[in-house]
């Protein structure tokens, strides 16, 4: 049985877990290892039994243990090329640990993991789907100012994804960001927002999707049951009712609700 976990999730870390048949995988690690780490052990996860790290961007809400970890624990670290770089520039890795590309697609414990590329202002932002052998796929969607046409090919029929639903914009256009800083975040290579996330969860439902884990929310300009109703009322407009068509979860900032099973 395969199981996923998103362990922290929103602007003060990102970090997700995908394990099936032995094998684990860790998406991102925005926060120092030892956080990662005990993280890991609260849902029964040895540290030392990761496989690789896969990264999204170098943002450091995404990447801050990453270099520790992947010390310690002498795993590889695999992302896009231009992405590669930056870490290298920034010494978010070294010399001391593996990094390897990723353009498409690599075969990786006993899984196919295909990269998408995503709109963000980062350099190389990738999303990730993970087929697993158990014939399920895992995707993670985040950090990404609009779906791009590649993410809309490599996801359609995902099983779960982990999406963006950043912000409710009525909130982020009347609190106390700057002015630079809300264009940012709306720009296209910014964050989705609550509707632009559900837009799109209509679409991912009708391809085949029944699980969606709203991701990355901004504790500034969100909340969880706006983010959540506003996806809800969305699958309603296609007919779709919640645990009897799909499941819906919200991501806090830390892991509290254990592990979903696939």
């Amino acid at each position: 049985m395969a199981k996923v976990c998103q362990l922290f999730s929103g602007s003060s870390g990102n970090s997700i877990l995908i394990s099936s048949k032995g094998h684990n995988l860790l998406i991102d690690i925005g926060v120092s290892a030892k956080r990662c780490e005990q993280a890991l052990m609260n849902i029964g996860i040895d540290p030392g039994s990761i496989d690789a790290v896969l990264v999204t961007h170098e943002h450091s809400d995404h990447t801050k243990g990453v270099r520790v970890f992947a010390s310690r624990h002498k795993i590889p670290v695999f992302a896009g090329d231009g992405c590669i770089d930056r870490l290298y520039a920034d010494n978010i890795v070294n010399d001391k640990i593996e990094v390897l590309g990723i353009d498409r697609h690599i075969q990786l414990s006993g899984m196919e993991i295909l990269s998408f590329r995503l709109s963000h202002d980062s350099v190389d932002c990738r999303g990730y789907r993970i087929n697993l052998p158990e014939g399920r796929s895992v995707s993670v969607c985040t950090d990404t100012g609009y779906i791009t046409e590649n993410a809309k090919e490599v996801l359609k029929g995902t099983d779960l994804i982990f999406i963006e639903s950043n912000h409710e914009t009525s909130m982020l256009m009347a609190g106390s960001y700057t002015y630079m800083l809300k264009q940012r975040i709306l720009g296209d290579k910014g964050h989705l927002s609550n509707f632009a996330c559900s837009e799109y969860i209509k679409e991912l439902a009708q391809s085949g999707t029944t699980r969606f884990v709203l991701s990355h929310l901004s504790q500034e300009n969100n909340m969880p049951e706006i983010a959540r109703q506003t996806a809800v009322s969305a699958l309603s407009e296609i007919g779709l009712q919640q645990d009897r068509d799909y499941r819906l979860y919200v991501s806090p900032p830390e892991n509290t609700g254990g592990v979903i099973a696939l």
